[in-house]
């Protein structure tokens, strides 16, 4: 019988039989809704007991937001998936860690803890990894984030210990060694980070079978959402439990794989059909979210990427208006630019949800500046605003104790991050330094206090620290002296506080493009769609990262349900010649160019 809400090939994917079911779900074609579909189809017409049924996500937004469904459309009780029996009555809908940690609270003694044990946070996990590298500095040069990274890696599958050994005989040794004493420290803590609570179940699987036979006893149909996003930890954990019965339902969609970096493995989507042979294969390409335009436009860049299950997305909504190009001078004009078209828009239509997209965090500081500027009331969404983090108020002290040795507040932080001793070395400088040129403080801090090797020994995400403090370097520039650069700083942080009339609105979104997944606004503005930017400098000399940073660019516009808007200064992206004409609206304020145009031999080409 169909569902009516379900169009056919959602319909499709919901009846299917039980067997191994891959959902390919293009950006905005209610995979959420043909997912929990499924589920309520298996239990009412194919009669499979809720309580077999395990529904795996990403976020626990995602759970809630089926679990809410589902218990509406099956009129189930609340809280059916609460303690007693570890995963509860009815259907288990939750993300993978609140299955593993389900898990190991019942079979922890299996690997030495008991069931009261401690999960460590990434800060947690940090700590103690400091401490042992701290044990061993007189055998190592290397900082606690580079073997942080190698005890990720380890865990999710993203390397293996011979890959560890081809490191080099010292280097591979030492990395071993330290996770050796990482592992015992965890366990005389009677702890697992967040890491074990996928690898530490695989582990457990693999040593006892009979543990295993269990849960697949416990559970007979596997769904799996986000499919494209599984590490090769969370790959192994469904093949095991799938074992030979292969009920596995997985949606997702590989024009949305943009986590390599965190251990998403893209071949895992592309090779399902390999892995389970007998599959069943439906495409979901009818676009519910975006205007005709706006689909058209992403559906042309993304069909440049050679590693793909090829679909193309169509919509009945209407065409909309075209997707508009602005070409401003710099990243402050481009901010200019931005903060007055928001304005215009909001006059407009005040009820829009509006995000800002950007490739990295740090091209959050000139789109503060503009919006605090105008008293325009933002959200950095999933971070810190800019002059919040942490590296950033670390030099913003630095240059404040220079311009005056009296500010004790200033001097407390540095003497904190610092040790008195250190600082007693960097003070004197600081305090002869308040003459120089801003740029040139903030490069005397920096190597007086070797302050990217103290943040490589002590914090994590160092890319983005360094881009925020290049970012901060570019700013500084702009000033001769230092007061006009504190006044300013302070300016902005101090009217960083909209007023009532203004937080009744909706605030401006800004975040990551990475962050974005998942989210849907009325307005996207992707900023800084630059060569060296998006893409990433990193990623242009490497095919498999470039197509990665096309997915991304992908994503960010099909955020957009009604209007998208790119800018760029500089060198324009590679990406923006691969949309057609036709769906561009393009704007020069630094020329008067009517139509876009890139032809010059710019880019990195692949045989």
């Amino acid at each position: 019988m169909a569902h009516p809400e379900l169009n056919p090939e959602q319909q499709k994917a919901a009846t299917a039989p039980s067997r191994p079911l891959l959902i390919v779900a293009g950006a905005g074609t209610g995979k959420t809704r043909t997912l929990m579909s499924r589920i309520i189809h298996l239990i009412t017409k194919e009669g499979v007991s809720p309580e077999k049924i395990c529904a795996l996500t990403f976020t626990n937004k995602a759970a809630k937001e089926m679990l809410e469904r589902i218990e509406r459309s099956l009129h189930i009780p609340k809280g059916l998936t609460g303690p007693g029996d570890i995963f509860g009555g009815g259907p288990f809908l939750g993300t993978f860690h609140s299955f593993g940690s389900r898990v190991l609270r019942r079979e922890a003694k299996h690997l030495g803890r008991n069931m009261n044990f401690a999960i460590y946070d990434d800060g947690d996990s940090f700590t103690l990894v400091k401490k042992i590298v701290k044990s061993l500095k007189d055998e190592t040069d290397e900082t606690p984030s580079y073997f942080a990274e190698h005890i990720t890696a380890l865990k999710n599958g993203m390397m293996t210990f011979e890959e560890v050994a081809a490191l080099g005989k010292q280097e591979g040794e030492m990395v071993r060694r330290v996770f050796g004493r990482y592992e015992e420290a965890l366990q005389a803590n009677n702890a697992f980070d967040f890491d074990d609570l996928i690898d530490k179940v695989v582990i457990l699987f693999k040593n006892y079978p009979d543990v295993l036979e269990r849960y697949r006893r416990r559970f007979t149909h596997f769904l799996v959402d986000e499919y494209q996003d599984l590490n090769n930890r969370q790959y192994d954990l469904i093949r095991l439990l799938a074992g030979d019965h292969k009920n596995v339902s997985v949606v997702g969609d590989d024009q949305q794989t943009i986590y390599s970096w965190r251990g998403s493995n893209f071949e895992i989507f592309l090779n399902f059909e390999r892995d389970w042979p007998d599959a069943q294969v439906v495409l979901l390409e009818e676009n519910y979210r975006s205007s005709g335009n706006i689909i058209a436009a992403a559906s042309e860049l993304i069909s440049h990427n050679s590693k793909q299950k090829k679909k193309k997305l169509w919509t009945k909504n209407e065409p909309g208006e075209m997707v508009r190009l602005i070409e401003t001078a710099d990243e402050e004009d481009e901010a200019a630019w931005l903060v007055e078209d928001i304005m215009e828009a909001r006059r407009a239509a005040p009820e829009e949800s509006i995000a800002i997209l950007y490739r990295t965090n740090a091209q959050s500081r000139p789109l503060e500046q503009a919006l605090i500027e105008e008293q325009i009331p933002y959200r950095i969404y999933g971070g810190l605003k800019f002059y919040e983090r942490r590296e950033v108020k670390d030099i913003v002290a630095a240059l404040r104790y220079a311009a005056n040795p009296l500010d004790s507040v200033s001097r407390e932080r540095l003497e904190k991050e610092f040790t008195k001793t250190r600082f007693r070395a960097l003070e004197p400088r600081l305090r002869e330094s308040g003459a120089l040129r801003p740029t040139e403080i903030i490069e005397l801090f920096i190597r007086e206090t070797d302050y990217y090797t103290y943040i490589a020994k002590n914090l994590t995400n160092i890319l983005d620290r360094r881009e925020n403090i290049a970012e901060l370097i570019r700013f500084a520039a702009e000033f001769e002296e230092l007061p006009p650069l504190l006044e300013h700083v302070s300016l902005v942080q101090s009217t960083d506080t909209p007023s009532s009339e203004q937080g009744s609105r909706m605030p401006v979104q800004l975040m990551t493009m990475h962050l974005a997944k998942g989210l849907e606004f009325d307005r996207v503005y992707i900023v800084g769609v630059n060569e060296g930017l998006l893409p990433h400098n990193r990623s242009t000399y490497n095919l498999a990262e470039l197509e990665e940073e096309r997915r991304l660019m992908y994503v960010g516009m099909t955020r957009a349900r009604k209007h998208l808007a790119l800018s760029f200064y500089d060198v324009p992206s590679r990406f923006l010649s691969e949309i057609p004409s036709e769906y561009l609206d393009f704007k020069s304020q630094v020329s008067d160019a009517e139509e876009f145009s890139d032809d010059e031999e710019r880019y990195i080409t692949y045989d």
